[in-house]
């Protein structure tokens, strides 16, 4: 890495830490990277100490690390975030939920954007904003430990306790000055326990800090089910967000706000008749425009092809 692009990552990292009133430590708790080595890089030292006099090359790891946390692009993008209705109608859901403590499930279709709306979100407010993404082999014990490795904190064993150590760093952070929220990311995949356990933080935190469910429709539908059957603690969670629930427009299979800038109509014609989503408009589209790059080469629909191993027209 060019010694230039380390300094801009450095400069572009202190009006960061300004910006967000973030400290050193905090930075480095949420990064990873060694307090040292990070007092080096800040100092526009090229080495860390090593101990028993000697000195280290501090890899350029670090400052990637960086740079991605920072949300500085330091690499040709290949895909700009769009201001899709579902990306606005997101992040206004979730302003207000931050402003005012809500618990709001956000229903949307896969592809739509959920994922990178909420980390958008939470790269804007680093302080209070934690993502935490659900696992369909989560149990609640797997769920209470992502929380608290997303706070950064430290406590016993037990659920109760794990429970009770969550609940005081969030009010601690809202009576410093901080406004927290938990975006519950792929939330369709939360058992019964789990989805209970939000009841429960719920009650705990209310106008405290707010609670964001993001997921698809089967969410909804794993809800009603449950409550149906009237599962512990399901109708008493559904009562309290059912007027919270917020479904996302549909997705626009024209992608025209992604595909504004390709002049060849053919090859739009080809991605809106294999993608069925924003994601998959990404998945197809960046690995072939980066090889197109790297080759040389025009991207039509015959190159597309190629990179999918379709057999070309």
């Amino acid at each position: 890495m060019k010694k230039e692009l380390k300094n801009q990552i450095i400069s572009k990292l202190e009006d960061y830490l300004t910006l967000h009133k973030m400290s050193a430590n905090v930075f480095c708790k949420k990064t990873g990277i060694n307090a040292n080595i990070m007092s080096s890089i800040r100092n526009g030292s090229e080495t860390v100490n090593a101990g028993n006099g000697t000195t280290a090359v501090i890899a350029d790891k670090y400052f990637e690390i960086i740079a991605e946390f920072i949300g500085l692009e330091i690499e040709k993008s290949y895909w700009d975030i769009v201001p899709t209705l579902q990306l606005q109608r997101i992040l206004a859901t979730l302003e207000d939920a931050k402003e005012f403590g809500y618990i709001n499930p956000i229903i949307g279709e896969t592809g739509c954007g959920k994922t990178i709306a909420s980390n958008l979100f939470a790269k804007r407010h680093p302080n209070d904003c934690f993502v935490i993404t659900v696992s369909s082999s989560d149990n609640i014990g797997d769920l209470m430990d992502k929380i608290i490795d997303s706070l950064k904190i430290t406590t016993a064993k037990t659920k109760s306790k794990k429970l009770r150590a969550i609940v005081l760093h969030l009010r601690e952070l809202k009576f410093s000055g901080y406004k927290p929220m938990l975006i519950f990311d792929e939330a369709e995949y939360m058992k019964q326990p789990a989805l209970c356990s939000m009841k429960e933080l719920y009650d705990n935190l209310h106008t405290i800090c707010s609670i964001i469910l993001v997921g698809t429709n089967q969410l909804i539908n794993n809800l009603d089910k449950l409550r149906k059957k009237n599962k512990d603690g399901i109708p008493q969670l559904y009562r309290r967000i059912k007027f919270g629930i917020r479904f996302l427009p549909a997705i626009d299979k024209t992608f025209k706000q992604f595909l504004n800038t390709i002049e060849d109509k053919e090859l739009v014609r080809f991605l809106c008749s294999i993608c069925d989503n924003y994601g998959e408009l990404h998945d197809v589209l960046v690995p072939s425009m980066r090889e197109a790059d790297r080759t040389g080469q025009k991207l039509t629909v015959n190159f597309v092809r190629t990179i999918l191993n379709l057999p070309n027209l």
